[in-house]
Parts: C-alpha cells; sequence; structure tokens
C-alpha cells in the first residue's frame, strides 16, 4: 500500500506508510484545554511541570515519532507572550 493510497497519510524513513493523524475540531480542543487547566490546578504549583513532563512524555509514546514531538515543542514555544527568558 502506498501512502498516496490514504487521505493525509505520510511515509517513514523506510517507506512504511503512517496513517494520518485525525484533527480535533474547535469543540475537541475546548475539552482538552478544560481537562488540561484542571489537571494542572490539581497538581499544584510545586508539581505543575514534573505533571506536564509525564503528559508530554505519555503524548510523545503515544505520537510514536521523536521528530514529530520536536516539531510539536517547536511549534508550542512560538509566539509565547512576554520577553524572552535568559
Amino acid at each position: 500500500m502506498n501512502p498516496q493510497d490514504t487521505p493525509g497519510a505520510t511515509a517513514r524513513a523506510d517507506d512504511t506508510p503512517v496513517a494520518a493523524t485525525p484533527a480535533l475540531d474547535i469543540a475537541g480542543l475546548e475539552q482538552v484545554y478544560d481537562t488540561l487547566a484542571q489537571a494542572i490546578d490539581e497538581a499544584g504549583p510545586e508539581r505543575s511541570e514534573l505533571f506536564l513532563v509525564k503528559l508530554a512524555l505519555l503524548n510523545a509514546q503515544a505520537l510514536g515519532s521523536a521528530e514529530r514531538f520536536g516539531e510539536h515543542v517547536r511549534a508550542a514555544l512560538r509566539d509565547l507572550e512576554g520577553p524572552p527568558r535568559g
């Protein structure tokens, strides 16, 4: 099967097809945002960073691609408000 046979699919470096990741609609994104905000509040300020790292690692595992995860990290870092740190 060629990746072109599946809409939105791509191929890995070894040419094995990768299924397209379904996108969330606005309602789904709002639900994710609410879930995340509640979990950050539940973790508390002293454990929120650890929680976010654990969540990121679980999602990276589910994503199955370190390269794609890196793309997501770079996208999330873009356009953060406030002056640069460092």
